[in-house]
């Protein structure tokens, strides 16, 4: 997998956007889609990437998302829009990259590279009655039943031994640990690898949304619920696409579970055996969170994060966390 690319001292540089004037951007959206673009060019939130509304002069509004150089190889985008391009056509409800005048669904402009997206609207996902989490289980069914037909080109794969391992190792080139802190947060890490590792052996993976959180799911009036922002798509088990969504960990969100599996088996058979899994997954999604936090220090983002990101008392806590969710892990294994 492609990710990140590092200096001479083991970190990685910071992006450079800084060629990203208004002029530059409406310019790309032209040249890639043979348009005519308004002056409108207003920045969106996005912390990795940087992400434009852009008018067009017919009154409508297209998004233009800039990846952020170097964290991503160019397969690897292309895996993300290709599947968000097989989903559209198996009318799975996402927001599809608009293929520009050459056919290309991603574009360059000067080494970064840019897709462009129709704006949709709409309401996120709050509180879920019943026959939602029905629907909503049926729409990651349908995600899954694409995500199986084949392999991406150059996609994280989703298990202790491959993500994991790489977000540990860039947390600790990022020179983000206190020098005397480093040892005692890899031991901890490594212990938790060791301990969820056996039960990833011979579970079946296929392409997923890999970021599945209420966050990413947007309910359009008379067109239901879409999902957003597949930046995160990686290879793992299909549990990874359910348990971000429920509202507490599994013994207290049974009822939710029930209904979302009603849905998925719909149209696929789940393998139940895997919920196993969604205590590990919760500990790997930290390990996930903390380089994506040291990701933003080292493109200088740092004081967009949470006060005191960093900090010898963030360190301690980090691993007190992480010690709970190994003993929630223990917990959880006895229990079946």
């Amino acid at each position: 997998m492609t990710q990140e690319t590092h200096d001479a001292e083991g970190h990685a540089p910071a992006a450079d956007f800084s060629a990203l004037t208004p002029e530059a951007v409406i310019n790309a959206v032209e040249g890639a889609l043979a348009v005519r673009c308004s002056n409108v060019c207003r920045p969106l939130n996005s912390y990795i990437n940087r992400v434009y509304e852009i008018g067009l002069n017919d009154g409508g509004f297209v998004v233009v998302k800039f990846y952020r150089p170097g964290r991503w190889s160019a397969d690897a985008l292309q895996d993300e829009l290709d599947f968000l391009a097989e989903l559209h056509a198996g009318e799975v409800p996402v927001v599809p990259p608009l293929p520009g005048r050459d056919g290309a669904l991603l574009h360059d402009l000067g080494g970064t590279r840019f897709a462009v997206f129709p704006k949709k609207g709409g309401r996120p996902l709050d509180e879920p009655s019943p026959a939602d989490w029905v629907q909503l289980g049926r729409l990651i069914a349908r995600l899954h039943a694409i995500g199986a037909r084949h392999e991406p080109r150059d996609r994280i794969y989703l298990h202790p031994e491959h993500s994991m391992r790489e977000h540990l190792h860039f947390i600790l080139d990022a020179g983000v640990l206190p020098p005397d802190m480093g040892n005692d947060f890899e031991d901890a890490v490594e212990d938790l690898i060791e301990q969820i590792t056996p039960g990833f052996e011979d579970v079946a993976t296929l392409r997923l949304h890999g970021d599945c959180h209420r966050g990413n799911i947007l309910h359009r009036p008379g067109e239901g619920y879409h999902l957003l922002d597949f930046d995160d798509m990686c290879v793992g088990p299909a549990v990874q696409d359910l348990w971000l969504i429920l509202p507490d960990r599994l013994a207290r969100a049974r009822a939710e579970l029930d209904k979302l599996l009603e849905g998925y088996e719909t149209f696929l058979e789940f393998p139940h055996e895997t919920l196993r899994l969604v205590e590990p997954l919760r500990a790997m999604r930290y390990i996930h969170y903390t380089a994506w936090c040291a990701r933003q220090k080292a493109d200088g983002g740092f004081a967009r994060l949470a006060p005191g990101w960093g900090s010898r008392e963030f360190w301690r806590q980090e691993m007190a966390d992480l010690a709970t969710q190994h003993q929630e892990i223990l917990d959880a294994s006895g229990a079946d």
